[in-house]
């Protein structure tokens, strides 16, 4: 087990985003980790931002999506690059503007059902995660 200091906790947050199918918004990754891997938008909380702040931004540059952020889904920790540790908060968000485009960190962006999500290459713990907290698409 390898323990991690706080100075090592990377802060971020993800979007659990449906479309009124109940579809579930994904990005594919254009850089590592988990390039060309299929994810949930989000990213790194910057300084002085709340997590409602970052998320709003992150699906914004990622998908061209405005969102309103809902509540805390989940919470998931990954191993990151140089013995530092992602913590991940995951919440639901809704839609309220903009026009779907793959953009920033994203090389496409698309609402998926779960047909399509089965057969897509995501990132580690994914599925099984979205599973858990019955997030899964319809």
């Amino acid at each position: 087990m390898v323990l991690h200091m706080d100075g090592d906790r990377v802060e971020c947050v993800g979007a659990l985003v449906y479309d009124d199918e109940h579809r579930l918004l994904l990005v594919q990754r254009a850089n590592e980790p988990g390039r060309g891997l299929w994810s949930l938008p989000g990213g790194r909380v910057e300084p002085g931002e709340d997590d409602s702040t970052a998320l709003t931004r992150e699906v914004a540059e990622e998908t061209g999506l405005a969102v309103e952020v809902g509540s805390l889904v989940g919470e998931v920790e990954r191993d990151a690059p140089g013995g530092r540790l992602y913590v991940i908060r995951d919440y639901e968000a809704v839609p309220v503007g903009g026009v779907l485009t793959a953009g920033d960190d994203a090389s496409a962006a698309k609402f998926v059902s779960r047909e399509e999500f089965e057969n897509l290459p995501t990132t580690t713990l994914l599925a099984s995660t979205l599973a858990q907290w019955n997030a899964l698409p319809g």
